[in-house]
């Protein structure tokens, strides 16, 4: 679906309704206001409205929010509604804690393969059932797998090296914990997630 004209606050406000629906429908919620939505989630009524008109809108006047509908809708805004094949970058705690969520593959993202320098960890070849290569693999691995994402969990100055290996296997999408901005071409996708300054910025809030 084209997003042009969408703003990164509605797009990151996305995912959460789709939380709050798939808890709606565990609890056999069939259908909800905008009103009542808006008091479990913490936003004004006209704040969802507006969100959900950007798409199509999805309610009915007087009947509210079809929560099945619409939990199947933004699912395919968010392209949940396709597979994606994952590699990650690292095998240390982080990269073993993201590979052992089984969520991600309940969500369409499987995760295929694990690269690692340290010669100590291919000891084992797998990891929680998941292939573990050298990272000298990682060029040849990707000519021959299609892999739509790869999750970088390594320091910041092999995190850097590595990216330009990704790119050029065709990989499209970057899900970054390095703490470190990679430089990528527009066809690649970069997602960061820094913990440090997520901390540091619950640091300002509890103390402001």
């Amino acid at each position: 679906m084209e997003n042009k004209g969408i703003s990164k606050a509605v797009i990151n406000r996305l995912p959460r309704y789709y939380r709050y629906l798939g808890m709606l429908l565990d609890q056999g919620v069939d259908r909800i206001s905008s009103g009542e939505l808006s008091r479990r989630m913490n936003l004004t009524a006209s704040q969802i409205r507006q969100d959900l008109n950007l798409f199509g809108g999805f309610g009915q006047q007087g009947y509210g929010y079809n929560v099945r509908k619409l939990y199947d809708e933004i699912g395919k805004i968010l392209g949940l509604d396709c597979s994606y094949s994952l590699v990650v970058i690292g095998a240390g705690k982080l990269a073993q804690a993201i590979s052992g969520y089984f969520g991600f593959e309940k969500r369409g993202f499987k995760i295929e393969a694990m690269f690692d320098r340290d010669p100590d960890k291919h000891k084992n070849d797998v990891v929680g059932g998941i292939p573990l290569y050298p990272l000298s693999d990682l060029k040849a691995y990707l000519s021959e797998h299609v892999t739509d994402i790869a999750v970088i969990t390594i320091p910041a100055e092999a995190a850097r090296e590595v990216t330009d290996c990704l790119v050029e296997g065709g990989v499209r999408g970057i899900w970054n914990f390095a703490h470190t901005d990679l430089d990528v071409p527009d066809s690649v996708t970069v997602q960061s997630v820094h913990l440090s300054e997520s901390l540091m910025q619950l640091s300002y809030k509890i103390n402001h």
